[in-house]
């Protein structure tokens, strides 16, 4: 299959919206892209593809592309898209879910240094059960080889007292613990699928706010 404006061929992979489907408990079937979620995201014209463009990659099985984007990890989870969507789409979900997909199966990134940003934060969060800006910019500056890049604006909130060079560790950090093992033991399990308008909901009715 070749990709619009690109000289590449890519194998279609027709198990992609059934694996995205499984995992994120959303109809890709569903999207008929009226693309209303592209209209509504503040960050589409920063994509390489448009919210709607996604789920179109999905539908496709183009997961080399899709996989690869850099608008996977642009996507803020702001959930404009999910509340435009006629047909009821959790798009914001869909897109966590290609997100861990990607580090699943190796892809580099489209954008290598926001994953980066989220090991260094959940790292710091695991060791003290919270995060603090100045040892999180310090750690992602070293691991980004551009520590001075925030250096005068860190100054700056430093005097003002915005930034603390150490903060408190939780009291229970065993319970911090068993949070992060409870999320990345869930992470191994497919979510109930809830379907888009037009898809199997498994007997559940529509909200009254959505039948009228």
């Amino acid at each position: 299959m070749r990709f619009p404006g690109s000289d590449r061929s890519f194998d279609a992979d027709l198990g992609l919206a059934d694996d995205v489907a499984a995992r994120s408990g959303e109809n890709i079937a569903a999207c008929y892209q009226c693309a209303k979620c592209t209209a509504g995201c503040p960050l589409a014209p920063e994509m390489d593809l448009t919210p709607n463009q996604v789920m179109r990659c999905v539908q496709l099985g183009l997961r080399d592309i899709v996989l690869g984007s850099s608008t996977i990890w642009l996507c803020t989870t702001c959930t404009t898209c999910t509340t435009r969507c006629p047909r009821d789409i959790d798009l914001a979900r869909v897109m966590d879910t290609l997100r861990a997909m990607a580090l699943e199966s190796g892809v580099q990134p489209g954008q290598p240094q926001i994953p980066l940003f989220y090991r260094i934060f959940l790292y710091l969060v695991r060791r003290t059960g919270r995060a603090n800006e100045l040892p999180l910019m310090a750690a992602y500056g070293l691991a980004t080889r551009n520590p001075f890049k925030d250096l005068l604006l860190g100054q700056k909130m430093f005097l003002k007292g915005k930034l603390k060079p150490f903060s408190p560790r939780v009291g229970d950090r065993e319970q911090v613990r068993r949070i992060f093992e409870r999320a990345e033991g869930h992470c191994e399990d497919p979510v109930p699928a809830r379907g888009g308008r037009g898809g199997d909901r498994g007997g559940e009715s529509e909200p009254e706010s959505r039948q009228q």
